[in-house]
């Protein structure tokens, strides 16, 4: 099998390489380390490329821009997919709104580009989109709350496994990077339910990992965690960090991609996070990596909340399991902190 991956330098780009060429398949990676432009030296993702350069057997890399539809059809033209990964984004909440025009031709034409170029070159390809769950804006906040000491959560009995994808998308506020993921949320749905390709569609919660090159505006726990092992101020946004995330490990969420190319159901939707289990606070957050790593969290409290952002989100994973019975969290929430903390302290300091 040839497998593309784009973003293939990213926390699930990578976790997909290197899936992919350890089952023996040939893996072809599209990465121009857009992350760097976006975040700086502390977003460059070439310390991730080498290390998936040494350690893959069948991995060829491509520095292609995918707003350069040239250059992704000649890929295209010069190789026969099975399986489309698609990763690559401008991935930021808080960046999109100073290069409004740059994140949706990243995020929305450059997914028109990569559908576009399965349909014409090889349609029978399986395509994974990695939306977010930023496509349903603020509207999860409406869902009715109650504060404990260190969390917000649901109210209702109802709410208990958390945002289903029967949440609406529109009559609310997204942030650009959720309208322009929206685009593509829906383009890539398009493509599935008209033109009847295997296009499925999923809408990550707090995707995380060891491979994650976190910064303050984007990689929640990745970027808490270095703050914790640099001894650096971490940042609370509003909301008393008490908001709510469900985080899942990148092994799962390849996991999730491999249960779909195996059974793929044109144009689905599907939540994918940690679930309630792997849910915690920016409060709890602290605690768990104070345990950890024998120090205390600098923070400092902003009281201005990030636009549209939740205050409380966990993933409903009814639907993903009932159409894939044989997937589900692998890796606990204790577990996926204990490896951020040990990738963070290995890694080099970026200068």
């Amino acid at each position: 099998m040839k497998v593309l991956v784009t973003g293939s330098s990213g926390l699930i780009g990578s976790e997909a390489v290197e899936y992919y060429d350890r089952e023996g398949h040939q893996v072809v990676g599209v990465d121009n380390n857009m992350r760097a432009e976006f975040f700086g030296a502390q977003g460059d993702t070439t310390w991730n490329l080498r290390r998936l350069q040494e350690m893959s057997q069948q991995f060829t890399h491509y520095s292609i821009d995918i707003r350069d539809r040239q250059s992704l059809f000649k890929l295209f033209e010069e190789n026969l997919f099975d399986l489309i990964i698609h990763c690559a984004a401008q991935p930021s909440h808080d960046k999109a709104c100073q290069i409004p025009i740059l994140d949706f031709e990243v995020n929305a034409l450059g997914t028109v580009n990569l559908l576009e170029a399965t349909r014409q070159f090889c349609p029978e390809a399986v395509f994974v989109h990695m939306s977010t769950n930023k496509v349903y804006g603020d509207v999860p906040n409406e869902m009715p709350r109650i504060e404990l000491e260190k969390r917000y959560d649901y109210a209702r009995p109802e709410d208990f496994h958390g945002v289903s994808e029967t949440c609406r998308i529109d009559h609310c506020l997204h942030s650009l990077f959720g309208a322009s993921k929206t685009a593509a949320d829906v383009v890539a749905q398009e493509y599935g339910r008209y033109f009847g390709m295997k296009v499925g569609i999923f809408r990550g919660g707090c995707l995380t990992g060891p491979s994650h090159s976190g910064v303050e505006l984007h990689g929640f726990l990745s970027y808490l965690v270095k703050v914790a092992v640099t001894g650096k101020t971490y940042k609370v946004f509003g909301y008393k960090g008490k908001q709510v995330r469900d985080n899942i490990h990148s092994y799962d969420v390849i996991q999730a991609f491999e249960a779909f190319r195996q059974r793929p159901r044109p144009g689905e939707v599907y939540n994918l996070g940690g679930g309630r289990e792997n849910s915690v606070s920016i409060l709890e957050s602290f605690d768990l990596v104070e345990d950890l790593t024998g120090r205390k969290v600098n923070w400092e409290y902003i009281e201005n909340n990030r636009i549209g952002d939740h205050i409380c989100y966990i993933s409903d994973l009814r639907k993903m399991k009932s159409h894939f019975p044989g997937w589900g969290i692998t890796r606990s929430l204790k577990e996926i902190f204990q490896e951020i903390v040990t990738a963070e302290k290995a890694r080099p300091v970026a200068v």
